[in-house]
């Protein structure tokens, strides 16, 4: 397990934790939260050895494999499966020790190798290695395609296959959902909660943290404190030790009221000298408890639009992409005041084409965009960033926006999105990336837009932000589009939801599980129609040749539908199966980490708990080994000529 004894860290002359005492046990799924700037980056660096810390211990067991993801890519020629593959660096190493063993003709050390790759898996981490990208959006035309070839965000997402693709005893993980659509953030989920090491998650995706982790570190005032429990948990135990921790403030408070009220009436006579004076050293020593501060440091509300026409934007009929490719077919879409549209559908589907074609970034190819009268749009996307001049301040960039207003309007205003004193006066070039978004978001809700466009405005923003754009947007009475992996903000805004998919724009009569759901029946659905087409495509070039072939064919396609279909059906079920499991032995692993339960005399609970355990492991080693082989199964089917 790991240890942190009595621990300090420091950054420069930043103290960042004192006194960091607090045990991770093998299997502990880890949300590690606190404002930005609090440390959470540096706790990583420490756990990955770049840091050390000032003082105290930390004990990390040395045969530990620890993975986390890259921030940069050294080979941009290599292959995107290859590159995946070189996350596992034991496998790498077999594979070319197995190279020169045969070149020296060592039988021996050859057999060897061969054994341990057999207990690694090797055999099959080709496979792995895919299903990894397959999951986080990669189509199998990628899986050869350079590093080079892929975009930023494409990038990431390689570099964190990469990182899963390591056999890790400790996982560290930074905003892994940041550039990924809701299909690979619910994939991500599953697979974490799958993942049999221990996870340390930054996040500032709440329903995410809720469905992975276990446990939150909290780093708050230089000091970490661990939670048990999902994020949930967190918040509801954190809320009551505020409460508490402001009701005893507020008690001090009358205490030390009621003693210099003591000391003033009573210092200056003769009498009551020494009373007075053993008062003012009690007041001196007195340990003073901190104010909870529960409110946030964001305190923002979109400005009321000057209009609303109604229609605010319509889209008739409109084909939209670019000149050598239609992306969006026969696009109909009315938006009004008042209405909160969620955009759901996969990266590549066109959610961003249709986001630049109502910002008007983008011309129809045909049909009709029509804006109503005094149509404002307020746009945000994350290459808008890019535009914010580096070498101007916060305030400098409100006073270019509007240059009527008194400079300290501005001032409180930009106050509200915590930029406040020096840091509204100095040069955004230092800014971090969530820094640089608040400020984006300040510029346009300035504009009192009446109609919201926002393209994922959440990526780099922390939860107080996430939060009180939230309550921000609730209380806007213009339109909004939204477009956004956070599920509790598309939740909380949005009234509606539009699925951009092949190629159409449609209404999506649902929610977000029913769009998790249909997701799931597009992966079985799209696996099926490959395999018909497939075929199908096959059998045509036959029958050219010989029809009776031809009709032989078909029938040999259709049986081969047939016996995959309840290959499938019991796939899914284990899948199922495998994540209740999961979830069942997370909460013994958690009740067994109690220290209490095993101080009881009665061992009735603790047998009854490593029993359950030990079925749950079993079950779950079965149903994983079924799961496998119903894939070769399904490998194994006949294919048709």
């Amino acid at each position: 397990m790991i240890q942190f004894k009595n621990l300090s860290l420091v950054r420069g002359v930043k103290i960042l934790l004192e006194a960091a005492s607090f045990q991770l046990h093998p299997g502990h799924k880890v949300g590690l939260t606190g404002a930005n700037g609090a440390g959470k980056s540096s706790l990583f660096a420490l756990l990955r050895g770049e840091l050390h810390q000032e003082v105290g211990d930390l004990d990390i067991p040395p045969q530990w494999v620890i993975a986390h993801v890259a921030q940069e890519m050294t080979d941009l020629n290599q292959a995107a499966l290859e590159f995946t593959l070189d996350g596992d660096a034991e496998l790498r190493e077999i594979e070319q020790a197995l190279i020169q063993a045969e070149e020296n003709h060592q039988g021996e050390k050859i057999a060897d190798l061969h054994h341990r790759l057999t207990d690694i898996e090797g055999y099959s981490a080709k496979a792995r290695a895919a299903a990894l990208l397959d999951g986080l959006g990669f189509a199998q035309t990628d899986l050869a395609r350079p590093v080079s070839d892929f975009s930023g965000g494409w990038r990431v997402r390689l570099n964190l296959a990469r990182a899963l693709m390591c056999r890790s005893d400790l996982l560290l993980l930074d905003e892994p959902t940041n550039h990924l659509d809701l299909d690979a953030v619910y994939w991500l989920e599953s697979w974490l909660r799958e993942y049999r090491g221990t996870l340390v998650l930054i996040s500032h995706d709440r329903d995410f943290l809720d469905a992975v982790v276990n446990n939150v570190l909290h780093i708050e005032q230089q000091r970490i404190t661990l939670y048990r429990g999902g994020y949930s948990d967190f918040e509801r135990q954190r809320g009551e030790k505020l409460a508490l921790q402001q009701a005893m403030f507020e008690k001090q408070q009358r205490k030390v009221a009621h003693l210099h009220s003591y000391i003033d009436r009573f210092r200056v006579q003769a009498t009551k000298a020494r009373q007075a004076q053993s008062r003012i050293k009690a007041l001196e020593r007195m340990e003073m408890i901190s104010a909870a501060h529960i409110d946030s440091q964001f305190n923002f509300e979109f400005r009321a639009p000057i209009s609303a026409p109604d229609p605010l934007l319509v889209l008739d009929d409109v084909n939209a992409g670019y000149t050598d490719k239609t992306i969006l077919n026969k696009a109909l879409l009315t938006i009004r005041p008042g209405e909160r549209i969620g955009l759901l559908g996969k990266n590549g589907a066109g959610k961003s084409t249709l986001i630049k074609l109502l910002a008007a970034e983008l011309s129809p190819l045909s049909g009709k965009r029509v804006e109503g009268k005094d149509l404002r749009i307020g746009y945000f996307a994350q290459h808008q960033l890019e535009q914010l001049r580096l070498n101007e301040s916060p305030l400098q960039h409100m006073l270019r926006l509007d240059n009527t207003t008194r400079e300290q309007e501005h001032l409180n205003y930009l106050g509200g999105f915590d930029f406040k004193g020096d840091m509204a006066r100095n040069s955004i070039e230092n800014f971090s990336g969530g820094e640089k978004s608040r400020l984006a978001l300040a510029l346009l809700i300035w504009t009192r837009p009446n109609l919201l466009l926002l393209d994922e405005p959440t990526n780099h923003l922390d939860l107080e932000m996430r939060h009180a754009l939230t309550l921000a947007l609730q209380d806007y009475g213009g339109g909004v589009i939204l477009v956004s992996h956070d599920r509790a903000l598309l939740r909380a805004s949005c009234d509606n939801f539009v699925l951009v998919a092949n190629g159409s724009v449609t209404p999506f009569d649902g929610d977000l599980d029913d769009y998790k759901n249909w997701l799931a029946s597009q992966k079985i659905h799209n696996s099926d129609s490959m395999q018909t087409n497939s075929h199908a495509a096959s059998g045509v070039a036959q029958d050219n040749k010989n029809s009776n072939n031809y009709a032989q064919n078909k029938a040999e396609r259709q049986a081969r539908i047939v016996a995959r279909r309840p290959l499938l059906k019991e796939c899914s079920q284990i899948e199922a199966h495998l994540e209740k499991w999961s979830m069942e032995k997370s909460h013994i692993d958690a009740r067994l980490n109690e220290p209490q339960l095993y101080e009881n005399a009665d061992k009735t609970e603790l047998q009854n708990l490593l029993r359950k355990q030990a079925d749950l492991t079993q079950h779950s080693e079965e149903a994983e080994q079924r799961w496998l082989t119903i894939h070769e199964e399904l490998e194994a089917l006949p294919e048709i000529d």
